[in-house]
Formats: C-alpha cells, sequence, structure tokens
C-alpha cells in the first residue's frame, strides 16, 4: 500500500504549470505556493522531460517501461535459476540409473 501524499497532485500540477508559464525561479514559485522547492524542481524537470524539453531525461512512459522490463527481466531471472537447478537435478538422476 502507498503512503499517502503530503501534499495534493492538484497543487504540485498547479505549481509545476506556474513554474513553466511565469518564468519566475521554481524557489519563488514553491514558496508561493507552499511546496517545497527541491519536490518542486523534480517535478517541474519531469514535466519538460514528459514535453520533449529536455532530451537527456526519460519521459513518464519510457520511466513507466523501464521500470516494467526491469521488473520482467527478474522474472526471467528467477527462472532461469530454477531451471538450471532442476536440469543438474535430473543430469543427477540419469547418472544414478546408469551402470558403471
Amino acid at each position: 500500500m502507498p503512503r499517502p501524499r503530503k501534499y495534493p497532485q492538484e497543487l504540485i500540477d498547479r505549481g509545476v504549470r506556474l513554474a513553466l508559464e511565469s518564468g519566475r525561479p521554481i524557489a519563488h514559485v514553491a514558496a508561493d505556493i507552499g511546496l517545497p522547492a527541491e519536490l518542486l524542481r523534480k517535478r517541474v524537470r519531469q514535466a519538460e522531460a514528459d514535453k520533449g524539453l529536455r532530451p537527456t531525461m526519460p519521459s513518464g512512459e519510457e520511466r513507466e517501461e523501464i521500470r516494467k522490463l526491469k521488473r520482467e527481466n527478474g522474472e526471467l531471472r528467477r527462472a532461469n535459476e530454477i531451471l538450471k537447478a532442476a536440469s543438474v537435478f535430473f543430469a543427477i538422476e540419469l547418472d544414478a540409473d546408469r551402470p558403471k
């Protein structure tokens, strides 16, 4: 269960919109609406990445895709380890039945 948000999403969205449209420093906008400057700075950077203004940062969709691929990669690694252990087990079982 995710932890409850300390600041409403509407307030954060409003701060991002004000920071982008007004051209004022992010710290001033954050102080005016009562948000921590670093929280607003991170959200403004992410909004700029989503709009394509920051090509070096991944957009929200790209972040979600990366998260999904990492999760899938972990599942595949676990499945691979299980298959390796099973192949060793069956190799030993087959070897035991072979006359020497």
